[in-house]
């Protein structure tokens, strides 16, 4: 009996690490999830057909835009220049540092181009307010030192931000981190949960709300896109914020992986990044930031994309997550509010 017992403990005992192996395994093969990087559908899918010809150039919009409660106008041109970009609301952030406000030509775009003035970012990059000094210097120096790529190769603008972090010296790195640390992150995407979502195009890696009202299934997607498409995408407003839609269910499911860790799926989120998830020490925080750029760092981790020693410690706890796991964690952790 007790040799049977004895067989039977370590019988189970394989089969459970077999279980886990199998679905390290699965996670590891999930492709990467094209909402994530911004785009329609995976790098697979057959190219557009080819049109009868590229439509004729509009003419050039020199007409001089404003938002409410600004003061600045500028044109399309002004508010694009990725070496001076409008800065519509001045008094909402310190002096920004010349890293920040011009960049550096040839390669160092300002900071506040993509990131806007304030920090907050969009879906296709980043929100970099409120993160630790420390953490955004670790992240440049791995930008610079090739720890950082994207999990879809078609994601360009991550190669770009190489290119910036080479071309910054230590001391325009320092400023651009004290400054943006500077700044308390405060939300501005609501989740929602939706069974159905607005039709969206992509217009660089950003999905954008069609005309017209029509809807269609969400699926095991993340559509997070701005409440005002001509603010964001044209105007670069950095007072209008976005709504994530998310599946039914997934706040629940990310809840129960983000604070139990799922039956020993992961790690609860709560150990590194505080009770709140507002971060802890040189640790980001992770509450009310954008599901799309978590869920694309969850994958590049778990797809060793993305490396550095802040991912190496995150290694163990995204090895086991399903893509439609990290889908509910973003959701998840985009929803609180620090």
């Amino acid at each position: 009996m007790r040799n049977f017992t004895g067989t039977a403990i370590v019988a189970l005992t394989s089969v459970a690490a077999m279980v886990l192996a199998i679905g390290v395994l699965n996670a590891a093969n999930d492709p990467p999830p094209p909402w994530a990087y911004g785009f329609a559908g995976p790098a697979t899918a057959a190219p557009p057909a080819a049109g009868r010809g590229a439509a004729p150039a509009a003419p050039a919009d020199e007409s001089k835009k404003s938002l409410p409660g600004s003061t600045g106008s500028f044109t399309l041109a002004q508010i694009r220049d990725a070496f001076g970009p409008a800065d519509w609301y001045p008094g909402d952030h310190p002096p920004m540092p010349e890293v920040v406000a011009h960049g550096k030509r040839p390669d160092v775009r300002a900071c506040s181009l993509c990131h806007y003035p304030n920090g907050k970012g969009r879906p296709e990059n980043a929100g970099v307010s409120g993160l630790p000094y420390s953490y955004f210097m670790q992240t440049m120096a791995d930008f610079k030192n090739d720890a950082r790529k994207s999990a879809d190769s078609r994601k360009a603008n991550t190669n770009v931000m190489i290119a910036i972090a080479k071309g910054m010296t230590d001391e325009e790195t320092q400023a651009a981190a004290k400054y943006f640390s500077s700044m308390k992150w405060t939300p501005w995407i609501k989740v929602v949960e939706a069974n159905t979502v607005p039709k969206t195009r992509i217009a660089g890696g950003m999905f954008l709300k069609l005309e017209g009202g029509e809807t269609e299934p969400i699926g095991q997607r993340i559509i997070e896109a701005p409440d005002d498409a001509e603010h964001t995408e044209a105007l670069r407003d950095p007072h209008s914020g976005f709504t994530a839609y998310v599946p039914v269910g997934s706040l629940k499911k990310g809840e129960a992986l983000a604070t139990t860790g799922g039956g020993g799926k992961t790690t609860q989120c709560a150990v590194c990044h505080g009770a709140d998830l507002k971060g802890l020490g040189p640790v980001p925080g992770i509450a009310g930031r954008s599901p799309s750029y978590t869920a694309r760092q969850l994958y590049d981790m778990q797809q060793g994309t993305r490396k550095g020693v802040w991912s190496d410690l995150m290694k163990p706890v995204v090895a086991n997550l399903t893509n439609d796991d990290i889908l509910a964690l973003a959701a998840y952790t985009a929803s609180r509010v620090p």
